[in-house]
């Protein structure tokens, strides 16, 4: 029995003339998520794409655990395939489905008819498909309202296809279509989060890493890899800068007061992050930060950090507390990774009683205290590159 893979693309129905070219990166993005199982062709028609295997050993399974996890996809279901044939559409749906309806007490069929030539319309379809399923299958009931198992039967121009319950997809806009953002990942909870947040909202991700050896070690940077592993399962490939920022820390500890630590050392991370952003032709900074979390999220010192961000500077966590982040982390499978016992250079030198009311102007005399021009432009050149793939977090 020949089967397809059948994937709803939900949101991207509203997107008027773009939807077309918004379709295609989702396609594209489909196609290099199976890739590594094999060929598939892949069609288009009326809010669903169509992926049809093109060799008999291609491991549907995992091709539809991979599907669940691509951004711009609302639904998905394997689907059995045949002939626009009323008879055939009957023995087709109980040998396809047979095995599910015999392990449910309750059902109901669904149909659409796209293709106005066939015989019999939409009623007409559940009717008879719900009366033979009934015939064969005594022990089940039909519930039109909470059914354990809908039998949706969609007969479409060329083909008829018939499937069970539709999985939910990982929903949001296809990564690639709302332009590039910089991440900034610490090794912590929110980060992570963030960035799967962004790449929901179609947005792919670099990001970067500021590291201070010796005071953070080489497990912590293997930590941030394993992270943005996770992050990748969903966003794709994502390439990470790693910044030497002992030197910059150093210099704020020395010239600095205790203070403002914090403050001073974000907004020089703001100023990296924004050159290499602009080097990957980035459009806007990613952070976790959630306002009122710690001293350096406050609503003031988050107005003067993003005043040293040359790039927009999106906070997707700004509104949430830290359950909520959790709960997040959870599901991306990243928590157990971000609480394992590798500090990052954001707990380096801090303040004992940091600086909650800045103001700018009293975070630029603090910083006209050191030139701070070959620092940070050292540390923008010797950032070291890497790529990481979502395979890494399978």
């Amino acid at each position: 029995m020949k089967e397809v893979i059948l994937i709803k693309d939900g949101e991207l129905a509203l997107k008027g003339l773009n939807r077309s070219t918004f379709e295609d990166i989702l396609v594209k993005n489909i196609k290099r998520r199976l890739s590594r199982l094999g060929k598939f062709a892949f069609t288009k028609a009326q809010s669903t794409i169509t992926a049809e295997p093109l060799d008999d050993t291609i491991d549907l399974s995992e091709a539809m655990r991979q599907i669940g996890s691509i951004f711009g996809i609302v639904g998905y279901s394997r689907a059995a395939v045949c002939e626009k044939d009323l008879n055939e559409i009957l023995r087709t749906a109980e040998s396809y489905l047979g095995d599910a309806l015999n392990r449910v007490a309750t059902f109901k069929v669904e149909a659409k008819r796209s293709d106005k030539k066939f015989p019999y319309n939409s009623p007409a379809i559940c009717r008879e498909v719900g009366g033979y399923l009934l015939a064969r299958h005594p022990h089940l009931k039909v519930d039109v309202h909470t059914p354990q198992l809908i039998v949706n039967i969609e007969v479409r121009d060329q083909y008829t296809f018939i499937h069970g319950n539709q999985q939910r997809g990982a929903g949001g806009m296809p990564v690639g279509t709302n332009g590039k953002g910089m991440l900034l990942i610490s090794g912590g909870i929110d980060s992570p989060v963030a960035g799967w947040m962004m790449a929901k909202r179609g947005i792919e991700l670099s990001a970067v890493h500021f590291a201070s050896p010796p005071y953070t070690s080489k497990r912590a940077e293997m930590k941030v890899h394993e992270l943005l592993a996770k992050v990748a399962v969903y966003s794709g490939r994502i390439k990470l800068y790693t910044v030497c920022f002992t030197d910059i820390q150093e210099a704020i500890r020395d010239h600095c007061p205790e203070e403002m630590f914090t403050l001073v050392m974000r907004r020089h991370m703001m100023r990296i992050a924004s050159a290499l952003a602009e080097k990957e032709n980035a459009q806007a900074l990613i952070t976790g930060e959630s306002v009122g979390q710690v001293a350096s999220q406050t609503i003031y010192a988050l107005g003067c950090t993003d005043q040293a961000a040359a790039l927009p500077v999106f906070r997707p966590c700004i509104g949430l507390d830290k359950t909520e982040i959790i709960e997040l982390s959870r599901k991306i499978d990243t928590f157990d990774i971000s609480i394992q016992p590798y500090e990052d250079c954001c707990t380096i030198f801090t303040p004992k009683h940091p600086k909650t009311r800045p103001t700018p102007a009293l975070l630029d005399a603090t910083e006209a205290l050191y030139d701070w021009t070959d620092l940070l432009q050292t540390a923008i050149d010797t950032a070291k590159i890497e790529t990481i793939t979502q395979e890494e977090g399978l």
